[in-house]
């Protein structure tokens, strides 16, 4: 990861190292202390091929600082084969097994990492950064398995071979996007003694009349230098932007510092250091303009938790006041890095401190009652990687942030993501009951939470609304000459967009209406146990419609005489009566009467589209039924086996 940060490394066997008198490995131990990793590691690499495989404390050493300097330039795979040759030759330090177990872990290794966190467990049982290490790996394949709405993707037309990151918006509306690159363009052509690559210098995308993104631009003013700039932030105002610096004097410790620059028009001036510690000598990284009035940055400087920690001084206060570390439940023994306020107690920020899915996670933390209740973002925010510099557009869920993953060379590039928005509809059909239009259509929703709205079907006879997760809505379908009918639907409260279905088919209150489903023993009165379905439907729209009185009517086919079939459709049409009374139906809304054979079905369009021997409009009487052919006959006769419900009056105790 190419970013500008530096810190002071005690090389606590450096006396052994300058013990071989060697010159070459020397300037490995002096380029090391200054921060040069990139150098260091090379001289290192070097020595540790020249050194007898039968000096292993030498060795072991070694192999120790080189592991180490390739961890600080993001080469994993090189620190890890350093880690496990120094513990090969029995280095004394220990946290080369936490290393080691660190850098499985950035490589998703997660089964060979928990292995090496529980070794050095056993070496220090109180470590912090093993046992959250650990959680980490346990984590991170369930967040794969079960990802988050989250959808990122990485933003190839802005990403260059070399490298770029922390993001940042910038704008009234959010059309400019500042972010830092060693790419080509940048300033100068030598490599950093830190990283191996170009310094970095800071870009700006624009968006054209069409909010369009059009090329990176490199900001020609005096904010970009030979030296090495990152990680931008604005004012609200947008006249001012904070950055880090990173100054290289030739001989000297490379200490990184926070600058400002004012905005004059279209141009950035020079920018000129924030002294947010009276010491100079400390380092002050990352900085990030709160909406709170605090200037948050990062610095390792003495009296932290370990590693780098995030630290704020409020703007007015800078110079006068000492920074404000934010505490253990923020910080760790790890690194925290790049700070980003989005409102007064929303704090995001990376870590290799806390529990997460290897090298930097983005975290979200937010504060209540003066405690920090920390988040992590989880796949696929966060990766095996490093996940860093995140920025929101606005109060929207999306924006940009840089990660390394999957990235052969280590190196950093920009991704969007953005939180697809949860969005829940019912939708359905307000038919009669022959599945036909009808003109007026409504449907009356309400809702637990007070929705109470009255939607109109269109010609088609379809109607839809968006509903909300978790809600428990009661439906009711009307239209004119029809009766309602009552639905109701309870919406899951989950994180996924989903579309519900509610039909409603209205009985008529001009015409008889079939209720479908009704079964009675052969050549007897008696209702079958899978009638009750029907009937309960039928329970369901008187309790729907408390007004309205019906008769209920029974009929036969053609066989048998005529007093025998109305007997049996008299009776039958009674036991649906004794139905509806036994479950709670006012006797005196309910009617029975047998028709016999004297009232034969005429064919809906329902039943033509189902029997294509049948034309809509047909009575299925005698003559016609003769005509057709014994299977035929069968399936008339069936339909002529009907039970009917027709409306008697809709003022029943109105009156």
């Amino acid at each position: 990861m190419n970013r500008c940060i530096t810190f002071s490394i005690l090389c606590t066997i450096a006396a052994l190292l300058f013990s071989c008198k060697s010159a070459k490995l020397s300037d490995a131990v002096e380029r090391h202390e200054r921060g040069e990793y990139y150098e260091a590691a090379q001289i290192y690499r070097r020595v540790y091929q020249k050194t007898s495989s039968k000096k292993t404390h030498l060795r072991g050493s070694v192999a120790f600082h080189m592991a180490e300097c390739y961890r600080e330039i993001n080469n994993p795979n090189r620190a890890l084969s350093g880690y496990a040759n120094s513990i090969r030759y029995d280095y004394i330090d220990s946290t080369a097994v936490l290393r080691q177990a660190q850098m499985n872990h950035k490589l998703g290794r997660y089964a060979d990492a928990v292995k090496q966190y529980n070794t050095y467990l056993e070496i220090d049982p109180s470590s912090v950064l093993a046992r959250n290490g650990i959680a980490g790996c346990e984590l991170a394949a369930e967040w794969r398995k079960t990802p988050t709405r989250y959808v990122v993707k990485k933003m190839d037309k802005w990403n260059s071979r070399d490298g770029e990151y922390s993001p940042m918006l910038f704008g009234e509306d959010f059309d400019q996007l500042y972010f830092t690159s060693s790419r080509k363009e940048a300033t100068g052509d030598e490599k950093s003694a830190i990283t191996g690559v170009r310094n970095n210098d800071f870009f700006v995308i624009k968006q054209d009349e069409r909010k369009q993104w059009i090329k990176p631009e490199k900001i020609e003013s005096g904010v970009n230098t030979e030296f090495d700039e990152g990680t931008s932030s604005f004012t609200a105002d947008g006249s001012q932007m904070y950055y880090t610096y990173c100054p290289s004097d030739i001989g000297a410790s490379y200490t990184a510092e926070i600058r400002v620059s004012a905005r004059s028009g279209a141009q950035w001036a020079t920018g000129k250091r924030v002294e947010v510690f009276k010491d100079t000598s400390f380092m002050a990284a990352h900085p990030a303009v709160g909406p709170d009035g605090y200037l948050y940055f990062v610095s390792d400087i003495q009296g932290g938790y370990g590693g780098k920690d995030i630290y704020r001084v409020p703007l007015d206060g800078i110079g006068i006041l000492f920074p404000e570390n934010l505490g253990p439940e923020i910080n760790t023994p790890g690194d925290e890095m790049f700070p980003y306020m989005r409102a007064d107690s929303v704090l995001y920020f990376s870590s290799n401190g806390h529990p997460g899915m290897g090298g930097l996670d983005i975290f979200k933390a937010t504060q209540s009652r003066g405690r920090w209740r920390v988040e992590n973002m989880k796949y696929p925010v966060n990766s095996a990687g490093d996940d860093f510099g995140i920025t929101f557009r606005g109060t929207q869920e999306s924006g940009y942030f840089s990660s390394n993953r999957n990235d052969g060379r280590g190196s950093d590039h920009i991704y969007s993501f953005e939180l697809p928005g949860i969005y829940m509809y019912v939708e359905g059909w307000v038919l009669d009951r022959d599945e036909v239009e009808i003109p007026g259509g409504t449907v009356r929703i309400v809702g637990k939470d007070g929705t109470n709205e009255r939607i109109f079907a269109r010609g088609d006879g379809t109607y839809f609304m968006e509903v909300k997760p978790g809600m428990e809505y009661v439906m009711m379908g009307s239209a004119p000459e029809h009766l309602n009918q009552k639905q109701t639907l309870t919406v899951p409260n989950e994180q996924k967009s989903e579309t519900f279905y509610v039909d409603f088919y209205l009985p008529s209150i001009s015409k008889p209406v079939l209720i479908e489903n009704i079964f009675y023993d052969f050549d007897k009165a008696t209702l079958r146990p899978e009638s009750k379905e029907a009937l309960d439907e039928l329970i369901a729209m008187l309790d729907d419609n408390p007004n309205v009185t019906i008769e209920l009517m029974a009929h036969t086919d053609r066989k048998g005489s005529e007093e025998y079939n109305n007997n049996l459709s008299q009776r039958r049409a009674q036991s649906v009566v004794n139905y509806l009374i036994k479950a709670g139906i006012e006797p005196d809304r309910l009617s029975a009467k047998g028709y016999g054979k004297s009232t034969p079905s005429t064919v809906t369009k329902k039943v033509a589209e189902l029997y294509d021997f049948l034309p809509e409009g047909q009575l299925l009487d005698v003559e016609f039924i003769d005509t057709l052919d014994p299977v035929q006959q069968a399936r008339a006769d069936q339909i002529n086996r009907r039970t009917e419900f027709r409306v008697l009056s809709t003022n029943y105790r109105l009156m």
